[in-house]
């Protein structure tokens, strides 16, 4: 039996990316054992995978915030780790962290083959490897299946997969319930923050809050649909700009979905209107239609994918745009204008669309 690992420790976009390729090992390698090494915050939708058999979830970033609070505690939860990966026996691992450091674990644990990019050198420990210097011609799941022909695995599904458990549909279901959507009502998800895996810099992704708020408002004027706010505790302040300023409120749900749930709730909605980000792609896994607005990186990198009409993505034309290149973002000193030209008309009129 086959034993693959794949290392991953970026956000949920970047996991839902290598969905494709988890699928396309199990199709010529049915009876393949999986392990997926990510970071925890992601460890919920991939643990729900019926197609991976155990999740590692302590990144190195994760590790560096258990380090600067106890050295003990870091030592313990490195020594842990190793000690769960080295004991699993792993044949195989596709590095897709960019990092040197985790195909050099790899290699230690005694992992033979070693397939990933070599970026910036950094691939020196692997034994395949594809150059790179960003993602930018072709969307970043086509890089992640290319890799796979280092283990001559062919790709012939490359749709995203999300899995939405019986515990979290019934979850999603009590919210809405609580909340006062019917199973008559349409409902529309607004994702005002998103982007969280870049931390602090999320900010720059975001298209204006008030602008949320007058699609919101259209919406629900023209089309009698329910509109729910979704997102982390740390955005709590987006939706409250966005409901104070609506005449006809929204329900706020920012805070109350977590993880386990979220994938069930926007599997529940009608469309989603989101910035870039992780709930975009969690959407076009589910096959929940979506309208989304894009700055500083490339919807042909990072866009919903495949592409699809059901999909829209709004973008200004900006010739500094993208600016977000071979990970790393320009300086800006237009103050996130890419964004703020694209108008809530335009949002509306497309969200219409995909409504009608």
């Amino acid at each position: 039996m086959n034993k693959f690992l794949i290392i991953n420790p970026f956000g949920i976009g970047d996991v839902l990316f290598t969905t494709p390729v988890i699928k396309a090992i199990k199709q010529r390698y049915p009876d393949s054992y999986l392990g997926y090494w990510s970071n925890c915050r992601v460890e919920p939708i991939l643990k729900n995978n019926p197609q991976i058999n155990k999740v590692f979830a302590l990144s190195r970033g994760d590790l560096k915030k258990v380090f600067q609070e106890s050295l003990w505690k870091g030592l313990w939860n490195a020594g842990k780790l190793i000690r769960w990966l080295k004991n699993e026996h792993f044949d195989i691992c596709l590095d897709f962290s960019l990092d040197h450091r985790y195909s050099l674990l790899a290699k230690l644990i005694g992992i033979k083959k070693r397939v990933g990019f070599n970026y910036k050198g950094r691939g020196r420990f692997l034994t395949e490897s594809s150059h790179l210097e960003g993602y930018q011609d072709k969307h970043v799941v086509e890089y992640y299946a290319d890799l796979l022909k280092f283990l001559d695995i062919p790709v012939t599904d490359k749709k995203m997969f999300l899995a939405t458990p019986l515990a979290g549909e019934l979850k999603a279901r009590d919210i809405f319930s609580s909340a006062g959507i019917e199973e008559a009502d349409r409902v529309i998800g607004i994702f005002p923050g998103a982007g969280g895996s870049w931390g602090r810099d999320a900010a720059i992704k975001h298209w204006p809050a008030l602008k949320f708020a007058q699609v919101a408002g259209k919406l629900m004027d023209k089309f009698g649909v329910k509109v729910v706010i979704l997102g982390d505790e740390s955005e709590q302040k987006i939706a409250e700009m966005i409901t104070h300023a609506m005449a006809h409120k929204p329900i706020d749900l920012v805070g109350k979905t977590d993880l386990e749930i979220l994938p069930a709730v926007i599997k529940n909605c009608n469309l989603l209107i989101t910035n870039d980000g992780g709930p975009m792609h969690m959407a076009a896994a589910l096959g929940v239609k979506s309208v989304s607005v894009f700055g500083p990186v490339s919807e042909i990198a990072y866009g919903p994918y495949p592409v699809d009409h059901q999909h829209v993505v709004l973008k200004s034309n900006l010739a500094c745009r993208p600016c977000y290149k071979n990970f790393r973002l320009s300086v800006c000193d237009k103050d996130k204008e890419c964004l703020r030209q694209v108008s809530a008309d335009a949002v509306f009129d497309a969200a219409a669309k995909l409504l009608a």
